[in-house]
C-alpha cells in the first residue's frame, strides 16, 4: 500500500473510531426509538468511503500490487467475532438468533478464509473464479446477520421477540462491532472483488 494511502487509511479509521467511542459512551446508538436504528449509521456510513477507494487510482493501484489470497486470508478475523457474539449470548446479553447457534452462519466466511485464500492462490489448484463465490457468500452472510440484528433490536421493525432484544450493539465498546469490524468484513470483499475483476496477475507470495 502507498504511504499516502496507509496513512490516510489510518487517520480515517482513527477518527471514526474516535466518533464511535464519543457516541457510543453518549448513549446516541442506544436509543432505539428512530427508524432506521442509529446503529445502522455505523455500518453505512463508511460505505461510501470504501467503494471511492476502491476505484480509485490509488486504491487500483494498491490492488495491482498487494497478493490477492491476503484480501481472503484476512477474512478470518470473522471467527473471533462470532465466538465473541456466541459468549454474549451464554451471558444472556444477545439473543439466540444472533450467534451460530441460532441463524448467525457468519462463521463460515471465517472458517473458509484460509482454504479458499492457499488452494485458489498460493497452490492454484482450485479455479480462481471460487473466490467471487466465496465473496458474495461472504456478503450474503454478513447481510443475513445485519437484517437479523435489526429485526431483534426493540423498534417497530422488531420480529424475533424473545428475550433479551438486541441492545447490546449500541453500546461502548460493542458499537465497534457494527461500526468497525462489520465495515472491514464488507470492506475485504468489496476490494478482493474489485481486484479480481481488474484481471490483474496474481502474484504467489
Amino acid at each position: 500500500m502507498s504511504s499516502t494511502l496507509l496513512r490516510n487509511s489510518f487517520i480515517v479509521v482513527f477518527f471514526w473510531a474516535a466518533l464511535l467511542t464519543v457516541l457510543g459512551l453518549s448513549g446516541f446508538f442506544a436509543d432505539f426509538s428512530h427508524l432506521p436504528p442509529r446503529v445502522g449509521l455505523a455500518v453505512l456510513i463508511p460505505l461510501p468511503i470504501v467503494l471511492i477507494v476502491a476505484f480509485s487510482r490509488t486504491g487500483t493501484e494498491w490492488l495491482r500490487q498487494i497478493p490477492p489470497q491476503r484480501l481472503v486470508y484476512w477474512q478470518s478475523f470473522r471467527i473471533l467475532v462470532e465466538i465473541m457474539l456466541w459468549v454474549n449470548y451464554m451471558r444472556g446479553l444477545i439473543p439466540v438468533q444472533m450467534s451460530f447457534e441460532g441463524r448467525n452462519f457468519d462463521v463460515l466466511s471465517g472458517l473458509l478464509a484460509i482454504p479458499v485464500g492457499y488452494f485458489c492462490f498460493v497452490r492454484k489448484s482450485w479455479p480462481r473464479q471460487i473466490v467471487v463465490i466465496y465473496n458474495i457468500l461472504g456478503l450474503s452472510l454478513l447481510l443475513n446477520i445485519l437484517v437479523i440484528s435489526v429485526l431483534s433490536m426493540p423498534t417497530p421493525l422488531r420480529y424475533f421477540h424473545n428475550e433479551p432484544a438486541n441492545t447490546l450493539l449500541g453500546h461502548f465498546p460493542y458499537i465497534f462491532l457494527p461500526g468497525l469490524l462489520v465495515p472491514l468484513a464488507y470492506s475485504l470483499h468489496i476490494l478482493s472483488l474489485r481486484q479480481y475483476f481488474l484481471r490483474v496477475p496474481l502474484v504467489n507470495k
